[in-house]
């Protein structure tokens, strides 16, 4: 028996190295330890011997022989395994180092190409960009500007509401109250990102939007510079003369407010949907800082004042690429983003 064992033992070692993948591992087990195998056959067969010395030793040999085959097995199961996913891992390795070469590559959102080059115009005339965060107090989106509670211009922003008790941002202004609170006079920031507003969708209109807020704080700052600024700006973004019309307007946070237009880019002031036929769009509200508005930032309005602009990002990507439907900037078609490589 003890050769009969050792031939089968020395088999199965042979056997068990040839095997290089799971599934190879799992037919010798089952042929070398299955309920058809040799060594099960051995097991049944331990009752035919008489002598009891004899059976106990001829038993715990088998019984010895079956445990290492069960105990090599699990190790090459292991072995195998491991190389399999090492294996699978480097045949499907992605070297991220290696340039891109693909007539498929993607494109950069129009906001994002308008974004980076308002970004760059403001910064070379010494703005700084700022965030801020899109689910804000009341205090920051309202009060800090000079809108207390009950105001009637919060009716003017339809809000979202959260059941947390605050709100979706509806202008990017929030960044300018809470950047008076750390940085001092003389100062010059923006802060491009996403707002918020319950609005009827339409041409023109969107419940989510993106806008970039312009604040600037120095002494004897006067509406001329507002002005020579916005000037400076217009011409950079859109290579161009551009018409504009400052109409005098109500924003709290400003004293005087205005309203800057630009003539229609899409329709050319003839007027179309988008202008809703006048020929002009609303692109920036704008103004001297409210003096209410620099106590609450701890600044003082007896040596400080400056002025502030709300710059409808989205709109002025819709002039600049002649885009007739603010709808399509957030549709995700892949084939209008593809116009924009």
């Amino acid at each position: 028996m003890k050769t009969i064992l050792q031939n089968f033992y020395n088999t199965f070692l042979i056997d068990i190295e040839k095997c290089s993948t799971p599934e190879q591992v799992r037919d010798i087990e089952v042929k070398y330890l299955g309920k058809k195998s040799e060594i099960h056959s051995m097991l049944k067969n331990i009752g035919s011997i008489e002598n009891v010395k004899e059976k106990k030793d001829v038993g715990k040999a088998i019984n010895s022989t079956k445990n290492d085959i069960q105990r090599i097995i699990n190790e090459r199961k292991e072995l195998v395994e491991r190389k399999s996913i090492e294996r699978r891992i480097l045949e499907n390795h992605i070297d991220w180092s290696m340039p891109v070469f693909s007539s498929s590559e993607g494109s950069l959102h129009p906001i994002t190409i308008v974004r980076r080059e308002i970004e760059s115009i403001f910064t070379g005339m010494g703005f700084t960009i700022v965030d801020g965060p899109e689910m804000e107090t009341e205090y920051y989106n309202f009060e800090a500007l000079n809108i207390p509670e009950f105001h009637p211009a919060r009716d003017m922003q339809d809000t979202f509401h959260l059941v947390n008790s605050m709100i979706m941002r509806t202008h990017t202004s929030n960044c300018q109250a809470r950047s008076m609170e750390y940085m001092k006079p003389p100062l010059r920031i923006i802060s491009p990102g996403k707002c918020f507003r319950y609005e009827a969708v339409d041409a023109s209109h969107e419940t989510a939007f993106y806008q970039i807020e312009g604040l600037l704080i120095d002494e004897k700052i006067t509406i001329a510079n507002l002005i020579a600024v916005m000037k400076l700006f217009l011409s950079e973004i859109f290579k161009s003369d551009i018409k504009v019309r400052l109409r005098p307007g109500y924003f709290p946070f400003v004293e005087p407010g205005f309203e800057l237009d630009i003539n229609c880019l899409i329709c050319g002031g003839i007027g179309c949907k988008t202008c809703k036929n006048s020929g002009w769009l609303e692109l920036l509200p704008c103004g001297m800082v409210h003096p209410n508005v620099l106590r609450y930032g701890k600044i003082d309005p007896e040596k400080y004042n400056g002025f502030a602009f709300g710059l409808g990002l989205t709109r002025l990507v819709m002039m600049k690429f002649g885009i007739p439907d603010i709808r399509l900037l957030n549709s995700g078609d892949i084939r209008f983003l593809k116009q924009f490589k």
